[in-house]
């Protein structure tokens, strides 16, 4: 059990614990830091801190019966960032009974400007958006009160093409909560990669996962960006097919996604092995650098290459020959293949022999110092 009057931080996967309190005094806004923690002892009040927000309530002590509907929660915005709940809750307190006050808050004390409160009543809501919208907590500070979005749905863009739908869902599973549907399509923003639709429980759900999958997650690697499902995008979505899984790949077409210019096999299936890898051991997706430094005459261009992964302190560089004049796509393009493959051969990937449980990241991968792997 809590002790009542004291502040609590919460981190994943750690046991509950309380907060220095002297380094927390110490650091900015140390006046209101000093009143929030006094408020907090003489009321008796329990503020919980997990995953970059304050929560108090949900329930609050006392609370008898289910949770409020949807529709009793309000969004409020414009907050001072050096204000706390010891102005705030009192304030919402005083139009309706509240279930649940959350504070988002910054790693350095103060708060992200933003916070949402949750009423008994859809009534108590309703008179909280009346009552406070463009209220001055302050002179010349008034803040923002409206009805709470409840969003639940994220997009992920920028996924490798050869990740799958299930390696997706599992990997959501080991560092969010409340998942309940995930979906690839082809991405309408980048050439070669997928977006996925994920789904939550609730838009509380929903925000933890977005934050925990933007602040540098192992799952969100280079050129993968998460936001909050965009409704036109959705509506775009939804005129498509979702994307079919690589079971539904007939001959050289998969059904529902627009062709794209040939690539040696081998070679295509270098960079989707790589991405693969990558993301079978939660690196996330590996960044390619390519530089055309040499332009032959007999029509060879020669291309500087850097891989970098995800997790890896050093990267894998080298140069390659390129035809000038060869068909398919972008001599680039050509390049991040042929150094996908060469990256591969170094970890001792087979192509031909590819198995559904990759090879582990080898031990030479954490060395440190300049790694130059190749030089045709």
């Amino acid at each position: 059990m809590p002790l009542v009057g004291r502040l609590k931080t919460l981190r994943p996967s750690k046991p509950q614990h309380h907060l220095p309190l002297q380094a927390w005094i110490t650091s900015v806004n140390k006046a209101n830091k000093m009143a929030l923690l006094a408020w907090a002892k003489e009321t008796g009040i329990n503020l919980v801190q997990t995953n970059g927000q304050r929560r108090y309530g949900g329930p609050p002590p006392g609370w008898v019966g289910d949770a409020p509907p949807a529709g009793t929660e309000v969004f409020i915005g414009k907050l001072p960032q050096d204000i706390y709940e010891n102005t705030l809750i009192p304030l919402f307190q005083s139009v309706g009974k509240l279930y649940e006050f959350r504070l988002m808050m910054t790693f350095s004390g103060l708060n992200r400007g933003f916070a949402y409160a949750k009423y008994s009543s859809r009534r108590s809501a309703k008179e909280a958006i009346a009552a406070l919208n463009n209220f001055e907590v302050r002179e010349g500070c008034a803040i923002m009160v409206c009805r709470s979005t409840d969003k639940c749905e994220l997009s992920m863009d920028g996924l490798a093409t050869s990740v799958s739908r299930k390696e997706v869902e599992a990997m959501l599973r080991q560092v969010t909560e409340g998942v309940l549907k995930v979906t690839l399509h082809t991405s309408p923003c980048q050439k070669w990669a997928q977006l996925a639709v994920l789904k939550y429980s609730s838009h509380q759900a929903a925000a933890m996962a977005k934050k925990t999958l933007m602040e540098g997650n192992r799952l969100s690697g280079p050129g993968v960006r998460v936001d909050w499902l965009n409704p036109d995008l959705k509506k775009k979505l939804q005129s498509c097919r979702e994307k079919p899984s690589f079971s539904q790949v007939q001959g050289d077409k998969c059904l529902g996604v627009p062709t794209q210019a040939p690539l040696s096999p081998l070679l295509c299936s270098a960079v989707d092995r790589l991405n693969m890898l990558c993301w079978r051991q939660y690196r996330g997706t590996p960044m390619f650098l390519t530089k055309c430094v040499q332009a032959d005459p007999s029509g060879w261009l020669r291309f500087w290459c850097q891989v970098v992964i995800p997790g890896c302190s050093v990267p894998f560089s080298g140069f390659t020959w390129v035809w000038q004049n060869g068909p398919g796509r972008s001599r680039h393009e050509e390049a991040k293949a042929a150094a996908a493959l060469r990256v591969l051969q170094m970890l001792g990937e087979s192509l031909s022999g590819a198995s559904a449980n990759p090879l582990p990241f080898p031990k030479s991968w954490s060395v440190s110092g300049s790694v130059e792997l190749w030089c045709f």
